[in-house]
C-alpha cells in the first residue's frame, strides 16, 4: 500500500471520530429521565438507611413516637409530659429522665408503646451547658462536705469530658460538660469554687444533649400544640410528622439483627433468637429489626458474631403482639411432626377403641371385690287389716261380720 492512500484513510476517518455524537443521538439510546423514582429515599426505612420517616398510619405513628422537647423553665418534667399527653390525646407519656425546674434543654418525651424505651435511654449520655458564679472566698471552717451514713444509697457520677468555654470578669464562667446520667452538675460547680478556694453556685443550666438525640431536634411546647391544631382542623399530618419521631430513631446507635415477617409474632412471645449478626460481641445491648425497618425487641447478646447457638436474649420487647400472624409451626419439619404425632394418635384411639370392653368388665369387677357392699334397711309395711269373713275356728261368720261385708260390696 502506498504513502498516499494511508494518509487518505486517515482523512476519511476523522470526520467519523467527529460524528459519533451526533451518530449515537439519531439512533435509539437510553435516556436519562427526569421522572421521580415511586419510592422517595426519605421514605426508606430507618435502621437501614438512617432516614426518618416510616409508613404508618398517622394514629399508629403518634402511639409509636416521642418528642425531642426544649423544655421551658419553672416547670417540672411530670406537668410537660402531661400537657403532652392531652395536646396529642394520647393514654400514656414517659420522660427520659427528670430535669430540675429551672434547668432547660432536651427532654424525651416518649409516647405509648415508646415508653418502654425510656429506662433504657436513662443510662445514656448527657451534655450540658451551664453557668457558673464564683464568689468571695470562703471565711472560717464553713462545712462544704460532710460523711454520709454508714448505710446510704451512694451513687458516683462519671464525667466523660469538661471544659471552659468562656470567663467573665465580673466572676462568671460557661463551662461545658459530657457526663454520665444522673450526674449532679450542682455539685460540680461546688466542687469547682472549693478548688478555686471560691464558693461556686450555678447560674443557669440547659441540657444540649441526651443520648442520640441533641439541640438541634428541638421541638417547644407551641410546635406540639400547632401540629395538633393543624391536624385536628385542617387533616395535614405533615407538621405533626415534623414533630414526632419514630421510637426507631432512639435504636440508631445500636447494632441490629435482621429478621423475617414470619418470626416476628414468635419473638413477640418471647422466642429464642438464633441468627447471628455483624459485629456484635457479648453482653452488648442489640436491638432486633425486621426487614421492613420496625423495631421487634431490645436484646443482650449472649455470644459473639463468631460463635453458633442461642444469640441474645430478650430484654424488652417493643412490638406488640399478633401484630403480625403466626407462621411458627407451618415448617417441613414442623408439620411433619405434626403429622406423626395424628397418625400415633390415630392408633393410640383405635386400640383404646378395641380395648374399652374388657377394660370396663375388669374395672367393674375391681370395683366389686373393693369396695364394701351396704345392706340397705329394709322398711316394714304395714299390713292392712282384712275383714275375717271366716271365724278362726272355722265355723259361721257373725252377724255383725256379714253386715261389714255386705257394705262394702255394695260400695
Amino acid at each position: 500500500m502506498s504513502d498516499a492512500e494511508v494518509i487518505t484513510k486517515k482523512k476519511d476517518q476523522k470526520p467519523l471520530q467527529e460524528d459519533v455524537a451526533e451518530i449515537q443521538h439519531a439512533e435509539e439510546f437510553i435516556k436519562p429521565e427526569s421522572k421521580e423514582a415511586q419510592l422517595d429515599t426519605s421514605q426508606w426505612p430507618l435502621l437501614l438507611k438512617n432516614f426518618d420517616k416510616l409508613n404508618r398510619e398517622i394514629g399508629n405513628y403518634i402511639r409509636t413516637g416521642f418528642i425531642n422537647l426544649d423544655k421551658p423553665s419553672n416547670l417540672s418534667s411530670h406537668e410537660v409530659v402531661a400537657w403532652i399527653q392531652q395536646i396529642l390525646q394520647v393514654e400514656k407519656t414517659g420522660h427520659n429522665g427528670t430535669i430540675d425546674p429551672k434547668v432547660t434543654g432536651c427532654l424525651i418525651v416518649c409516647t405509648e408503646q415508646a415508653t418502654c424505651l425510656v429506662k433504657s435511654q436513662q443510662s445514656s449520655g448527657k451534655e450540658y451547658v451551664g453557668t457558673v458564679r464564683l464568689q468571695n472566698a470562703i471565711e472560717g471552717g464553713t462545712q462544704l462536705s460532710r460523711r454520709p451514713p454508714f448505710v446510704a444509697a451512694l451513687r458516683v457520677g462519671t464525667i466523660y469530658e469538661s471544659k471552659m468555654i468562656e470567663y467573665d470578669p465580673e466572676r462568671l464562667g460557661i463551662f461545658w460538660v459530657s457526663c454520665k446520667s444522673g450526674t449532679y452538675i450542682q455539685t460540680l460547680c461546688v466542687h469547682i469554687g472549693l478548688l478555686l478556694g471560691v464558693c461556686g453556685e450555678v447560674q443557669e443550666l440547659q441540657r444540649m444533649c441526651s443520648g442520640v438525640m441533641s439541640e438541634k431536634d428541638h421541638m417547644t411546647m407551641h410546635d406540639v400544640l400547632d401540629a395538633q391544631w393543624l391536624f385536628n382542623n385542617h387533616k395535614d399530618e405533615s407538621y405533626l410528622q415534623h414533630v414526632v419521631y419514630p421510637l426507631e430513631k432512639l435504636l440508631t446507635s445500636h447494632k441490629h439483627l435482621v429478621m423475617k415477617g414470619s418470626a416476628v409474632n414468635a419473638i413477640g412471645y418471647r422466642a429464642k433468637i438464633m441468627l447471628p449478626g455483624d459485629g456484635i460481641e457479648v453482653n452488648q445491648e442489640i436491638v432486633v429489626i425486621i426487614i421492613k425497618g420496625e423495631a421487634i425487641c431490645i436484646s443482650i447478646a449472649v455470644i459473639s458474631t463468631c460463635d453458633h447457638g442461642i444469640v441474645a436474649k430478650i430484654k424488652r420487647v417493643i412490638m406488640k403482639r399478633d401484630t403480625y400472624p403466626r407462621k411458627w409451626g407451618l415448617g417441613p419439619k414442623a408439620t411433619q411432626k405434626k403429622m406423626m404425632i395424628n397418625d400415633s394418635g390415630k392408633k393410640a384411639r383405635v386400640a383404646e377403641a378395641l380395648q374399652a370392653p374388657q377394660f370396663d368388665q375388669e374395672r367393674e369387677s375391681e370395683c366389686d371385690e373393693t369396695l364394701p357392699v351396704k345392706k340397705k334397711k329394709k322398711k316394714k309395711k304395714k299390713k292392712k287389716k282384712k275383714p275375717n269373713t271366716m271365724l278362726e275356728s272355722g265355723g259361721e261368720a257373725a252377724d255383725g261380720d256379714i253386715v261389714k261385708i255386705v257394705e262394702e260390696m255394695s260400695e
